[in-house]
């Protein structure tokens, strides 16, 4: 079997794809799955927001050196699994696309104090591990 490809998209890919993303590549690299992780926004903001860097911060994840990144028609053609982070996948989605889509509903951590921005981490980090629980059932 081919190594599946997950793509964590947002709009802004500066909090919620950020953080599902970096514990992706924290729970591939801790079960030894082979995993590829993309993540992209269909508008990236500028910089990943300073409340996120500073929370992931806490459980010794540095999104410090992260960019942004828009996402490619090819990244989610070519995706087994595109998880949105509460921003419809109407418009990151093509037409015809088989892989499976899933939509976590999550609220957008910009802006928030500290205390809501973990919890939305928190909540993040649950998820990932999930998920991660059903690709290696599958694996």
């Amino acid at each position: 079997m081919t190594s599946p490809t997950v793509a964590f998209v947002c709009v802004q890919n500066a909090g919620r794809s950020q953080m599902a993303t970096a514990f992706a590549e924290r729970e591939r690299a801790e079960r030894g799955l082979d995993v590829n992780v993309v993540t992209g926004g269909t508008r990236p903001a500028d910089h990943v927001h300073e409340n996120v860097v500073e929370t992931m911060q806490e459980v010794e994840i540095d999104l410090s050196d992260r960019s942004p990144r828009e996402v490619t028609f090819e990244e989610i053609s070519e995706s087994d699994y595109v998880i949105t982070m509460g921003c419809s996948a109407d418009d990151v989605c093509p037409a015809g696309w088989a892989g499976d889509n899933r939509d976590w509903d999550l609220t957008d951590p910009h802006g928030k104090d500290p205390e809501a921005t973990a919890e939305i981490r928190d909540e993040i980090r649950g998820r990932v591990a999930a998920f991660f629980d059903e690709l290696e059932r599958e694996a």
